[in-house]
């Protein structure tokens, strides 16, 4: 008897690329990572990434990654078109476009470096959480596609806020994995670090418009880090620091099941309230 094949993980069906040319890879958006408007901006970004880290003028892993949606990406086929700016001995910067018949809907930088050994340290601590296996997994609406792909458990300012209408501080701590468990790589803790509810709507305790302008993600771990993660949860941290003129910021930090900093984001969101 023939062994089975399991079918690709949803996530890696989202991220998919086929190459067009060289450069210009083709991918194809899916329901099961639909947002409210076009997909999950955090899928976007680990696909950007994908188009690198799959380019044969790559060197080194990913150091930072900064994706600036400029509008909402239609379903069905769309165009990544990745180049290296410039390559240096141990570093090297690419830009990238994401788009479909000549229109741009998100632009994209990356660095990527070569690391090498040497003094290290780290100033902030992950901070003292319950486990993940006593918390509960969080329920949430059928209506929001793309958040079930992720088992999600609070620690600290979950959603429950807006179901009762309560302003809340917009710190938020959460034990989060993909649905079903898969392997910490690159392009999933990309997309991790776009997990967080938009702070205002914590904040003021109701749902509002909202919409991620511009996502920076610094990656602090190497390979070797992410896979002694393995599929296990990582914890998220997210605040926010300013709310004003129609946009506010939100940091994050996502923590490894050993305490190892993973990576840290910054990122504008556009609101409306």
């Amino acid at each position: 008897m023939p062994p089975t094949i399991a079918p690709p993980h949803p996530f890696d069906t989202a991220t998919a690329l086929t190459a067009r040319e060289p450069g210009v890879l083709l991918g194809r958006t899916t329901a099961a990572y639909a947002n409210m408007v076009g997909p999950f901006g955090g899928i976007t970004a680990a696909t950007l990434l994908r188009a690198v880290l799959d380019h044969p003028e790559r060197i080194g892993d990913p150091v930072a990654l900064t994706v600036n949606y400029a509008a909402p990406i239609a379903d069905g086929e769309f165009e990544v078109r990745a180049r290296p700016a410039r390559t240096n001995r141990s570093t090297q910067h690419w830009t990238l476009k994401l788009g479909r018949d000549g229109e741009v809907s998100t632009t994209a930088t990356a660095v990527f470096g070569v690391r090498k050994p040497g003094w290290s340290d780290a100033e902030r601590t992950a901070p003292d959480v319950p486990p993940a296996e006593s918390l509960p997994v969080q329920q949430f609406p059928e209506a929001i596609a793309w958040i079930h792909n992720y088992e999600m458990r609070f620690a600290e300012g979950g959603p429950e806020g807006m179901a009762t209408g309560e302003p809340a501080n917009s710190r938020t701590a959460v034990w989060v994995r993909d649905v079903p468990h898969r392997p910490l790589d690159f392009p999933a803790l990309a997309s991790l670090a776009d997990i967080f509810l938009p702070r205002i709507m914590m904040r003021l305790g109701r749902m509002v418009p909202a919409g991620t302008v511009s996502l920076t993600v610094h990656f602090h771990a190497d390979a070797e880090i992410l896979a002694a993660q393995g599929d296990r949860p990582v914890l998220g941290v997210a605040r926010a620091s300013h709310f004003g003129g129609g946009y506010f910021d939100q940091s994050a930090e996502l923590w490894g099941a050993d305490g190892t900093l993973l990576a840290t984001s910054h990122q504008m969101v556009y609101f409306k309230a």
